[in-house]
């Protein structure tokens, strides 16, 4: 659900939220190719410290086996930076404690190097994974307070009903990523206006936004009477009630926390907008006789 750019449909002005951490992260990678490169991060290290250790004696070696654990701590999250963290141990172990090339250790000293080696990887990779996970929700936070200034600025720029239409789906497609429709009430049924995503309307579906509009109430998906929806739906509540319903259809794996939240907002911003239209055109109406 994160966002990275996000383009204002009026002028086309884009934002760049800030993420100090961006540059080392890879938060499309796969789960395989993650623990691959640990693997390559691990095998750096070690011909790193093996080399050093045949020209100097170093009595802090060990150490460098912290650096991929902390890169991989911000880069993959928490698993692949404790897989670093007990590779770590063992290739310090196998390659550079007596006897070398194997697990057996003569050494008690070595088992506490070895040990506090372990004990530090792995100290090191829950702060880093904790730096990392604050820091993706405060970028994310900043995201999506991006998102909602464009939309609020776009939809009070805009004069007609169906570009305030386009910029909320805009923001709601730029907050999620997921197929938005937006629909207006009509007399027996819902008239989408706006479809944005791979849409597919079924009946279900149109049951489910009209009970959204006529309950005033979010209606989820895949939930009782509406078993067969993809959609959740929210209605946008206006001076004289629902008039338009606003639908996301999220992937169950990757469903946000708490969406509603959001949706509430760009709802709200475009019921006011439409009420706004209205008592303009009202207005107009007046002045006309």
């Amino acid at each position: 659900m994160s966002i990275d750019k996000v383009t204002s449909p009026s002028d086309g002005t884009s934002f760049n939220a800030p993420d100090p951490f961006q540059a080392l992260r890879f938060p499309s990678t796969s789960i395989a190719v993650q623990y691959i490169a640990v693997f390559v991060m691990v095998a750096i290290a070690t011909v790193v410290a093996v080399g050093v250790d045949h020209e100097v004696t170093i009595p802090n070696l060990s150490l460098i086996y912290v650096v991929p654990v902390v890169v991989a701590a911000v880069a993959f999250g928490l698993g692949p930076s404790l897989l670093s963290a007990v590779l770590g141990a063992l290739a310090y172990n196998f390659f550079l404690t007596e006897p070398r090339y194997s697990l057996a250790v003569d050494d008690p000293a070595n088992i506490w190097a070895i040990a506090l080696l372990f004990v530090v990887g792995c100290i090191a990779s829950a702060v880093a994974s904790t730096a990392r996970r604050r820091a993706d929700d405060a970028s994310l936070l900043t995201r999506q307070a991006a998102v909602l200034q464009a939309c609020s600025r776009d939809i009070v720029a805009t004069e007609d009903t169906r570009g305030m239409i386009s910029v909320a789906a805009t923001a709601l497609e730029a907050l999620f990523h997921t197929s938005v429709v937006i629909g207006f009430a009509s007399e027996t049924t819902v008239d989408f206006v706006e479809r944005r995503g791979k849409v597919e309307l079924g009946e279900v579906e149109m049951e489910a936004a009209q009970s959204s509009l006529t309950t005033r109430q979010f209606v989820p998906a895949e939930v009782y009477p509406f078993d067969a929806s993809r959609f959740d739906f929210w209605p946008v509540a206006t001076s004289l009630g629902p008039q338009a319903v606003i639908g996301l259809a999220f992937d169950p794996q990757e469903r946000p926390p708490r969406p509603g939240i959001l949706v509430e907002v760009v709802g709200g911003l475009l019921g006011l907008a439409l009420d706004r239209q209205r008592f303009r055109t009202s207005g107009d109406l007046r002045t006309a006789r």
